[in-house]
């Protein structure tokens, strides 16, 4: 797989973290607002991986 496609996978998978992070305040869910953030957190990490990854191959 291309690394600009881990990089928009990466992101995909982050707004989809913030989506389920909103859904849980609206909701007053606190479980549904961890597990968003958890998401997010990981998808900036495999998107900071991605992008490491980019650099590394084009320098």
């Amino acid at each position: 797989m291309g690394k600009n496609t881990d990089i928009a996978r990466a992101k995909a998978r982050r707004l989809k973290g913030m989506i389920k992070e909103s859904d849980g305040i609206a909701l007053d869910n606190d479980r549904m607002k961890a597990e968003g953030r958890r998401e997010q957190a990981k998808a900036r990490r495999e998107e900071a991986r991605a992008r490491a990854a980019r650099t590394a191959s084009h320098g």
